[in-house]
């Protein structure tokens, strides 16, 4: 089980139904394109273009979605990098203490 986001932070915890329904959605668009594909009235070597476009296609979005992902997680170390500074700063300021 993952650790809760601390106070402030963005929750990213995505439920199983949504996960699920990505998953699906991605599977059919994807079956679909492959049947068009393989039953377009079209010469081989056009077909093997669509594929080759569909495959590039595929992966490229799966880096995009890891591009993403892995911006948002950086920016949320940052954020609690940040976060941890004011924290000590904070924990080490002492108001009576005398100046010079």
């Amino acid at each position: 089980m993952s650790t809760p986001p601390a106070a402030g932070g963005p929750s990213n915890k995505n439920t199983n139904a949504f996960f699920l329904q990505a998953g699906i959605a991605f599977g059919v668009a994807l079956l679909t394109m492959v049947c068009a594909v393989v039953y377009v009235p079209v010469d081989p070597w056009i077909r093997a273009f669509l594929a080759l476009g569909t495959l590039f296609l595929v992966t490229s979005s799966f880096t995009l979605a890891k591009c993403v992902r892995d911006a948002q997680e950086n920016s949320y170390v940052v954020a609690r990098l940040d976060q941890a500074r004011v924290d000590r700063i904070l924990a080490e300021h002492d108001p009576f203490r005398a100046v010079g």
